[in-house]
């Protein structure tokens, strides 16, 4: 029988992300996959530059940069190709230090997390391997788990398990979870083509607005393209695996390039759904990724949740695993995260009824509105800015209930010095972020609580960050969000020493 700290079911991009995480804060885990390899055919294609940052956090910067794609943001078209609404994203790097958007093959995405993991001997990936049953007791999980390719049997135990597997989730149906749905469920084609013809369309993501067929049509990478069609009942994606009768729906985009210049991947049916688990933990199960939640596709954030999940509750657990933080911390992660991902859901669900719904009717609203939608106040902010909302309430984000804060959003991972930014400086662990130059006696209680010490000098990015947020001292948890701020150093800092001591008790007043 093998006993390890963690385990991780699934490795896929989540479960990879978080055993990488726990690994660089010294947490031992096996991780178990049913498959031998990673999936070959891409699925996700798409994240934002906080996802970036994720990525960038687990050593991953350049090897990302070398096959992402930034993408120029959103264009709604009608069938005619007429563009009836432009909204730009920058593709220069923003206040996270990525483009805000990027696009990417996932099988080219797992071969690099597979190989970066590799780096860290305390993370093991077991392939082949199926996970049949899991139960808890009062000292740990156990797993029973069978190699597919032997048929052997074998018993893991483990502190705590990390059900990264998927919508089928054998882990949530372990702890008796079940999926909320949230009134959205559309069938759609998807199609993968390669080719290398240049089609020449502009590098954004472009949103097909017709009463007959929705579709949406992005360019991935080099040679690769993703096209999206909306399923009409009894049609199939069998119906059109054949270029005959594929090409006439992508051919507004490809124009001339003949059809037999463009391979087609795959193309495949996907039922878009919007659901979110009733519960994420289970005593030492959590659920991650799509075992947690469903999000439809058209803002993108489908992959990214399921890595934000990973961030969330990584340092978390290899907090309390060290004895630095205490277990109470891990009844944080449902209560940031399922009200962090249900906001993203809904308006995944909002921007696609509006794009794909209404019939002829719909169609025609989006024609009259659409091209006067750059006039709504905050609109075009709200469709190009990349920001997420903030992290509810909890015990580690502490923030005034009636007024907008810093606390439980992202700290920007600006430039400190040279070439390095926040993230390279705080390296996975609380920092203090201050406009204010403390006495050494405050300044050695900072660091003796594990924590760094970052001085926003006047007039740099995080100094015009804390002034907008009208603070001047800000705690930055491991994962980037703000644990608390405010306008009293002295305040911020015994804030840090007490979520460092009992977080089940935190400090009174917490300012911002």
């Amino acid at each position: 029988m093998s006993v390890v700290p963690v385990v991780i079911v699934g490795a896929g991009p989540t479960g990879l992300t978080a055993a990488t995480l726990l690994a660089q804060h010294g947490v031992e885990c096996l991780i178990l996959d049913r498959w031998e390899s990673a999936y070959p055919l891409p699925r996700a294609v798409a994240l934002d530059d906080e996802v970036h940052r994720i990525l960038a956090r687990l050593g991953l910067r350049d090897e990302f940069a070398a096959i992402a794609r930034p993408h120029r943001g959103l264009r709604l078209v009608d069938r005619r190709m007429r563009v009836l609404a432009e909204f730009q994203r920058d593709v220069a790097p923003g206040r996270h230090g990525y483009p805000q958007g990027s696009m990417f093959d996932q099988p080219e995405l797992e071969e690099i997390l597979r190989r970066n993991l590799t780096k860290y001997r305390n993370a093991t990936l077991r392939g082949s391997t199926e996970v049949t049953t899991l139960t808890q007791d009062a000292d740990g999980v156990r797993l029973d788990v069978t190699d597919t390719a032997t048929g052997e049997h074998q018993v893991v135990r483990a502190a705590y398990v990390l059900g990264c597997d998927g919508a089928n989730s054998l882990t949530r149906a372990a702890i008796g979870a079940s999926m909320q749905d949230l009134g959205f469920t559309q069938r759609w084609l998807v199609v993968d083509v390669v080719t290398t013809a240049e089609l020449g369309q502009w590098e954004g993501v472009h949103q097909l607005s017709d009463p007959v067929r929705a579709g949406t049509y992005m360019r991935i990478g080099k040679t690769r393209y993703r096209w999206e069609f909306r399923l009409a009942p009894g049609e199939t994606a069998d119906d059109f695996r054949d270029m005959t009768q594929l090409h006439p729906l992508i051919s507004p985009w490809t124009g001339t390039v003949p059809a037999g210049e463009l391979k087609v991947v795959r193309a495949a049916e996907y039922t878009f759904r919007a659901q979110v688990a009733d519960r994420w933990r289970d005593r030492r199960v959590f659920l991650l990724g799509d075992a947690a939640h469903l999000t439809p596709p058209f803002i993108g954030q489908g992959l990214g949740a399921g890595l934000r999940d990973a961030m969330n509750v990584a340092w978390k657990l290899a907090g309390v695993l060290d004895g630095s933080l205490p277990e109470t911390v891990l009844g944080t992660y449902q209560i940031e995260r399922k009200h962090h991902t249900r906001a993203m859901i809904r308006l995944a669900t909002v921007i696609g009824t509006a794009m794909t719904a209404g019939g002829r009717v719909g169609d025609i609203i989006r024609r009259v509105v659409a091209p006067r939608l750059h006039l709504v106040p905050g609109l075009t902010a709200l469709a190009t800015d990349s920001e997420t909302p903030a992290l509810r309430r909890s015990p580690l984000v502490l923030r005034p209930r009636l007024r907008r804060a810093l606390a439980g959003r992202l700290c920007p991972n600006a430039i400190l010095d040279g070439e390095r930014r926040l993230d390279d400086v705080s390296a996975g662990r609380f920092a203090v972020v201050t406009s204010t130059e403390p006495p050494p006696a405050p300044r050695a209680d900072i660091e003796r609580c594990g924590a760094v010490f970052i001085t926003a000098r006047p007039g740099s990015a995080l100094h015009r960050w804390l002034r907008n947020g009208r603070a001047h001292a800000a705690v930055v948890r491991p994962d980037g969000a703000v644990l608390s701020a405010g306008r009293d150093l002295s305040t911020v800092s015994a804030i840090l020493r007490g979520c460092r001591g009992n977080l089940s008790r935190p400090a009174a007043g917490t300012g911002g």
